[in-house]
């Protein structure tokens, strides 16, 4: 049986995927995974949106694009399910930044850099995980990350914007009245990159603004005041 997970997330305690977690519960089955920027508000009324999904087999890959593809919706195929799993979950964590920052009255400049730098995070880890940079820089990682930041639909950015107008989590859940993931998400996120000691201080922020009642102006100081260091070290002088 072959089983397409368009959900996204990691189990908190576990830290497992929802990939890990469904071959757990269904041995047998041929899972795969499809991600990328498809807020369903838009896909239900037929406007073009591209995803990628994930399988172990090119064949089974093959098979779901075929299925899910016509002249509205686009479909790519990729090997790499660790890497769209990922940045289908960490996204949500960053867009509750980018959503903090809207709600305190910052611009496009403060957004850009959060969006920026949130994806250097995602793809540390995720290739400490196994995944791969390209899926990362794809429709997955950026094309995902660009949307959930910045749509009027995103439930991560909706809350986060609560949040940086003052509302608590609990209040902005609430008031949001859907699951917004990237609550969830920042916990696992944090898990992850202590165990893989990977530097992830937007991840550090927001948890510490959703869980130990920071405030979110202190946090973006905090991370505009951290220690200088080069945008990429692995580039040589």
């Amino acid at each position: 049986m072959i089983i397409v997970n368009v959900g996204k997330g990691i189990e908190e305690t576990t830290l497992d995927t929802l990939t890990d977690i469904i071959e757990e519960e269904i041995p047998n089955a041929d899972v795969a995974v499809m991600s990328g920027p498809s807020h369903a508000e838009e896909v239900s009324r037929g406007i073009p949106t591209t995803c990628v999904v994930g399988a172990k087999s090119k064949k089974t890959a093959s098979l779901i694009q075929d299925a899910f593809m016509n002249d509205c919706f686009r479909v790519y195929t990729s090997p790499d399910i660790i890497g769209i799993e990922l940045g289908g979950s960490l996204k949500n964590v960053i867009a509750l930044a980018a959503g903090i920052a809207d709600g305190l009255g910052f611009g496009d400049n403060s957004k850009a850099a959060l969006m920026t730098r949130g994806i250097a995070e995602i793809s540390r880890l995720g290739m400490k995980m196994g995944g791969k940079l390209e899926t990362f820089s794809g429709l997955s990682g950026v094309g995902d990350l660009f949307v959930t930041c910045t749509s009027k639909h995103s439930r991560n950015r909706n809350a986060g914007y609560l949040i940086g107008q003052g509302y608590t989590m609990k209040e902005a859940m609430d008031e949001v009245k859907q699951v917004v993931e990237g609550v969830y998400s920042a916990k696992a996120a944090l898990k992850l990159s202590k165990q893989y000691e990977v530097e992830m201080p937007i991840v550090e922020q927001i948890n510490l603004v959703l869980f130990e009642n920071k405030s979110a102006k202190a946090a973006v100081s905090d991370l505009l005041l951290r220690d200088k260091t080069q945008e990429n070290n692995s580039l040589e002088w």
